[in-house]
């Protein structure tokens, strides 16, 4: 995907000069006049610019606040939304953030959990994806061209178009951004098979601290590395992704099978602790697992959820060696095309058009809270039971087992900064979610979800106990005051990036020593600084 580049940088220096000499005049009068004296005049940059007085800046700032806990009146709003259509658009913000002193946050679907790509205590500007969301798929190359701001439904409807015998391994809600998906890992039910989307990047563009274009071969071999899994909001602003489509049957088969602990829920999820990361990589299955309340009793919800690469008939036979216990048989399992297993896996009823991919807008919005954990010995039935009961009791969290094995055993630690792969059995997704508005709410349902996670410290691992990026989870720790330092990042960043935390911080260093591009859980600058890494 080619994109015009626009010199900006010849006059940076003067214009430094110039815009501190105006800094009397309103700050929107300057930075909207920086802007638009910094980026390509058509299209304008004015149009796609929004301040708290424009009638639309309300609408552009809560289309993709997916947490409903970061829309509140107390929570703090930017000074400006820059929702670029042109690359020079985002070059232009990128300086004249750093001329005037304003923090930059960048949304790319606004899926982020904790809100740090669209909320921040100190003066800050979001830079909005949303109009920069092409698809350019080249089904005889096997490769696409997308834009950071295009969704996953985007993605894999522009796939579709083109081709059934083609796909991505990415995530099964359509709703969410590219752009952070890909720079954080990017996992999916097609992850057994073929690793993660992040395994499959091919090219990037990037716009870096001092404006600069820059794609895979001029930003460097550390940096291209870095952008893949290690966040890209730390780095810079990942434009667009150039990736490697991968092959899947024209007939692939889903199922979603229920049981509660009456219809034998625990015996399952044990055994399924033993079966799923050994199966046949073409075979995902997902445990989602909840508190129920019965009339009389309370209970846990058992759901298994699978996407299997082939038809039915191998899909059974796959089951009937493996996993007879779950009972799939040809009235629960279900043939269809790649694209509506998407769909599928969204929950929308059958029939629902492939076109629904196209909807930017979650079918709802709540508030949320998130964790995450990874497990490398499989549980024993009284500890799973005890888990059980401990559900039972806070009656509302939920738990998602993700099965790991098959290709993601078969990549090295170190080839991505994403580093959870051989010796995973399974990641855990904690999830919480309610409707109550109050303070007193959320700090009930927060301390749930706590709770469960706190129960769970002597099952996953150890020294770091790990977690996903993309879950993004500030727990783990924060920079504090937009602050960072390699003590206090290292605390949360070995969680995410184990070893590879350290080269991380290497490469931040060198593409942004001054350490522009920072938030709570950006990876931190020693520039200038005493520092050596970990041996």
């Amino acid at each position: 995907m080619g994109t015009s580049r626009f010199a900006i940088l010849s006059v940076f220096s003067a214009l430094v000069l110039h815009f501190s000499l105006t800094m009397s005049d309103p700050v929107h009068d300057s930075f909207l006049q920086c802007l638009s004296h910094l980026s390509a005049p058509s299209p304008p940059i004015s149009g796609v610019f929004y301040t708290p007085t424009n009638s639309s800046y309300t609408y552009v700032l809560q289309s993709y606040i997916q947490n409903l806990r970061f829309m509140s009146p107390t929570t703090p709003k930017p000074q400006f939304i820059v929702a670029p259509s042109h690359v020079s658009h985002v070059q232009a913000t990128i300086i004249c953030c750093k001329i005037h002193g304003l923090q930059l946050r960048i949304r790319s679907g606004g899926h982020d959990y904790d809100g740090l790509s669209y909320v921040s205590d100190v003066p800050f500007v979001i830079l909005d994806m949303f109009n920069l969301r092409a698809v350019s798929v080249d089904i005889e190359n096997e490769w696409a061209w997308v834009q950071s701001g295009a969704t996953m439904g985007e993605l894999y409807y522009g796939i579709a178009e083109k081709s059934n015998k083609y796909g991505f391994p990415a995530g099964v809600c359509p709703t969410v951004g590219v752009g952070g998906h890909f720079s954080g890992g990017g996992y999916g039910n097609m992850m057994r098979k073929y690793g993660l989307s992040v395994d499959h990047v091919l090219d990037a563009q990037i716009v870096d601290a001092n404006g600069r274009i820059l794609d895979g071969e001029s930003m460097g071999e550390d940096l291209f590395w870095a952008i893949r899994g290690g966040g890209g909001a730390s780095f810079g602003v990942i434009v667009a992704w150039k990736i490697r489509l991968v092959p899947v049957p024209e007939t692939v088969t889903v199922f979603r099978v229920e049981k509660t602990l009456e219809q034998g829920a625990l015996d399952l999820l044990h055994q399924w602790q033993y079966v799923a990361d050994k199966i046949h990589e073409d075979l995902f299955i997902r445990v989602v697992i909840l508190p129920v309340n019965r009339k009389d009793h309370k209970t846990i919800k058992a759901k298994f959820v699978s996407l299997f690469l082939g038809n039915s008939e191998r899909l059974l036979a796959l089951m009937n060696e493996s996993f007879p216990e779950l009972g799939i048989n040809s009235n629960n399992s279900i043939e269809m095309t790649w694209v509506e297993s998407i769909i599928y896996w969204s929950n929308y009823v059958k029939g629902t058009p492939i076109s629904v991919l196209l909807d930017r807008t979650p079918q709802s919005r709540k508030y949320l809270k998130k964790k995450s954990d990874y497990v490398l010995v499989p549980l024993s039935k009284p500890d799973l039971e005890g888990i059980l009961n401990t559900m039972m009791e806070l009656q509302k969290p939920a738990l998602t087992f993700n099965p790991y094995g098959g290709r993601m055993s078969e990549i090295s630690e170190s080839e991505t900064p994403f580093p959870h792969r051989a010796g995973n059995i399974y990641k855990i997704q904690y999830s919480v979610t309610w409707k109550e508005e109050s303070m007193e709410a959320a700090d009930h349902y927060l301390n749930m979800i706590r709770r469960i996670y706190d129960y769970m410290t002597p099952y996953v691992s150890k020294s770091p106990r790990c977690s996903y990026l993309n879950y993004r989870d500030v727990d783990l720790g924060v920079n504090h005051n937009g602050h960072v330092s390699y003590e206090e990042a290292s605390i949360w960043g070995t969680k995410y990036f184990k070893d590879n935390f350290d080269r991380l911080v290497q490469v931040k260093s060198r593409v942004d020593p001054d350490n522009f591009f920072r938030y709570e859980q950006s990876i931190p600058s020693v520039a200038n600084r005493n520092y050596v890494t970990a041996e």
